[in-house]
């Protein structure tokens, strides 16, 4: 049964889905706006000092790291260890959008420059006797290979970097074990 009001309601009908679809497409919009597709590492210069010790990078061996964050400044990190330490930690609040490591096949171990690589593609070589600006370090590569020849090399062990556990990057540099005291 047809009235005279079956016309308008139906025009209402789809001038409010037209609207919500338009609204909806806006909102949208505006959320890309407000995120870049993608981050880019940003290169450490001779004033690039580490978030967490202050200390210069280009002042010290091993592999460097950064965070970028969805709002506000990037951290550095002299050492990947350091970037673990902060990332892991269940109290990390800042939505963190993108971590960058060097490979360390690339760059050069006593002035790491450049080579910036996904730390989250990252495999990471624990335990070997090659030391970054803290001591043992996590020597991060852009490829498995690289990172086996490097610990067929100089030892150590082979990981990804989800099989980083808090307990692998603890920053008290063997204090908290040191009976001796």
């Amino acid at each position: 049964m047809k009235t005279s009001h079956t016309p308008k309601l139906r025009a209402t009908a789809a001038a409010f889905t037209l609207t919500l679809a338009l609204t909806g497409a806006a909102v949208l919009a505006g959320c890309s706006k407000n995120e870049p597709a993608s981050l880019q590492p940003i290169e450490i210069s001779r004033d690039t000092s580490c978030s967490l010790d202050g200390m210069t990078l280009m002042d010290y061996p091993g592999p460097k790291a950064q965070m970028q964050y969805a709002h506000g400044e990037p951290d550095f990190f002299c050492d990947t260890v350091e970037m673990f330490s902060i990332y892991l930690k269940p109290e990390q609040q800042q939505r963190v959008r993108a971590v960058f490591v060097q490979d360390m096949a690339q760059a050069d171990w006593n002035n790491p420059v450049g080579h910036w690589i996904d730390a989250k593609t990252a495999f990471y070589v624990a335990g070997s006797k090659r030391l970054g600006s803290m001591g043992p370090t996590l020597a991060s590569f852009a490829s498995e290979a690289d990172a086996g020849k490097f610990a067929a090399k100089e030892g150590g062990k082979v990981y990804r970097f989800d099989q980083i556990t808090p307990d692998m990057v603890v920053l008290d540099g063997g204090v908290l074990k040191d009976q001796k005291m």
